[in-house]
């Protein structure tokens, strides 16, 4: 056979050129109705039912199964859903997964759409100038539906033909007639191919390509989709390394469900295959073990039918599945949930109440602020550049959190005002509502300071003994006045001395303008570059401003007390 290393990357542009399509389509898709899919997945998934149906939803939407469980893993972690919650949305989009499949083997063999996907791109190339948002993403959508048909044609046209190359089918048919070793040989190349690929319905095209060219057999085709159900899980446990305790066990929940399901459907493999042969010849078709044209539709009636069957045995089974990933991925020391910890849903039964409770959440935001400055200064200091990259990716990550806390304790605040208070209680709803604003602009201060760190860092600018002590000094006056902050906080709604958070705020706006004199000076004697006094300068500056917010706060608690 003549197949050169052209014909070899002429395949892999091929398949390039469908998987770029799928993403483009995708991509605009979320743009389009992002938000609203978002709000769907944070909102109708109380029982693994509504889950599941949110799962298949979602997914045959946006038509990447990947992309929906990377979005659950990260609302996990953010703490949006619950594990149990995860794993019914992970279990629908299995199901959703294999509309790919269905508009592939009714549409891409069936018809020669390929002859449309030009006017296609005609009609979505001028929309992408449009000024609207709306129209460019759904531009977006028509040119990457258009390319995901002209990839597939490529592939098509790639793949060799059986009857110009009988050699193909001589060399995969020493590999197809092992019975066990043969079914469990295509399910590793179909794990393989998809972690490769990183896309489940791009190998699925790839399947349905070489079964329609006649290059493997209906039972060999279907193995390796039960491959591509293990190789898809892949993504999301890449997403979920860099995650939470809770975000890693939504990955491995993935992971092990449908490990789970190819297990059971092998001891019935057989059985299924005959099944959907005599459903197909019954309905007036042909075999697919006789004809490979017959083969696409089968192939994704197997797909449906098994991710179907496993979620209707497993959806029963979601706490067993949730107790299994608890055991592998244990609680860590140092790790958080990253969940509202007093705060879950509806008002107590007394305004009075429901105030005490968003207290103790305020605690709790206010700690995880403390220990956000903490990783601050850890960084400062923090020599080892694997051990840089991470705190700062911490950082990073505590800062979304810290934005979802305001958001979720001030939506809570509201609705407690919207009932009757006493003239007391509206005074410490105010003063609340200040207090999360006030945390959450330490926290972006934190950030500030974290990606200023990381300026100095990739730009490789050093600091002299004289100023990393200065700046040493105004990050440990700002901790003692996070500090005290967190006294006043915890004292409550008692009278509280406020004296020494002033003498501290006024320390540091003392402290900052002597720094500021002083590097003014230091640029005139030219003691250090420009390039590396914008980042000294920086720094300083954003501590004190830290400050102000953190001496807000205390300021908010005292308020309540005056008359």
């Amino acid at each position: 056979m003549k197949y050169s290393i052209i014909d070899f990357l002429t395949l892999v542009g091929a398949l390039g050129f469908f998987l770029y399509g799928m993403k483009v389509m995708s991509e605009a898709l979320q743009k389009v109705a992002g938000d609203k899919m978002r709000t769907i997945l944070a909102k109708m998934t109380s029982n693994p039912v509504k889950g599941v149906l949110t799962g298949v939803l979602i997914t045959g939407i946006i038509q990447s199964s990947s992309a929906t469980t990377v979005m659950v893993v990260s609302f996990v972690n953010a703490g949006l859903l619950n594990l149990i919650e995860s794993i019914g949305v992970i279990m629908g989009a299995n199901i959703g997964t294999t509309v790919t499949a269905w508009l592939i083997s009714l549409l891409g063999f069936k018809i020669n759409i390929s002859i449309i996907s030009l006017p296609l791109i005609g009609i979505g190339f001028p929309l992408l100038f449009s000024k609207k948002n709306k129209r460019r993403f759904w531009g977006e959508f028509i040119i990457g539906f258009a390319m995901l048909f002209l990839g597939l044609d490529f592939l098509k046209g790639s793949v060799p033909d059986i009857k110009s190359h009988p050699e193909i089918f001589s060399f995969l048919a020493n590999y197809t007639s092992h019975g066990v070793w043969s079914f469990l040989l295509f399910l590793g190349i179909g794990t393989v191919l998809t972690m490769i690929i990183q896309s489940s319905s791009a190998t699925m095209a790839l399947t349905l390509v070489m079964c329609n060219n006649g290059w493997i057999s209906f039972d060999i085709a279907a193995a390796m989709v039960l491959g591509e159900n293990i190789g898809t899980t892949i993504t999301a446990n890449l997403a979920a390394a860099v995650a939470n305790v809770s975000a890693k066990r939504a990955a491995r929940a993935h992971l092990i469900f449908n490990l789970l399901g190819v297990f059971w459907v092998s001891f019935f493999f057989p059985f299924f295959l005959k099944l959907i042969a005599a459903f197909l010849i019954k309905s007036g078709g042909n075999s697919p073990f006789e004809d490979p044209h017959a083969i696409p539709v089968a192939l994704s009636i197997f797909h449906t039918g098994f991710n179907i069957t496993n979620t209707l045995i497993f959806i029963w089974f979601t706490k067993f599945i949730a107790l299994i990933v608890t055991k592998i991925v244990p609680q860590g020391e140092d790790t958080e949930e990253y969940r509202l910890q007093y705060i879950q849903s509806g008002l107590l039964s007394t305004s009075e109440l429901s105030i005490h409770q968003a207290k103790k959440e305020i605690l709790v935001y206010a700690k995880r602020v403390e220990k956000m400055f903490g990783m601050v200064e850890e960084m400062f200091n923090e020599t080892n550049e694997k051990k840089f990259y991470k705190l700062y990716d911490k950082i990073e990550k505590y800062e979304g959190i810290s934005d979802r806390m305001e958001v979720e304790i001030a939506s809570y605040l509201t609705k407690i005002s919207e009932g009757e208070l006493s003239h007391l209680g509206s005074k410490r709803i105010k003063a609340q509502l200040t207090i999360v604003s006030e945390l959450e602009s330490v926290a972006d201060c934190c950030y500030n300071l974290a990606k200023t760190l990381l300026r100095k860092k990739d730009g490789k600018i050093w600091f002299d003994q004289n100023l990393r002590e200065n700046i040493q000094k105004m990050m440990s006056l700002v901790s003692e006045s996070i500090l005290e902050m967190q006294k006043n906080l915890d004292h409550g709604y008692t009278k509280i001395n406020i004296e020494h958070a002033n003498v501290l705020e006024s320390k540091i706006n003392n402290y900052r303008d002597r720094l500021k004199k002083d590097h003014l000076q230091g640029i005139e004697k030219q003691e250090y570059s420009y390039k590396t006094g914008v980042i000294y300068s920086d720094l300083f500056s954003e501590c004190e401003k830290c400050a102000d917010y953190v001496i807000n706060v205390s300021e908010a608690v005292e308020e309540i007390n005056k008359d």
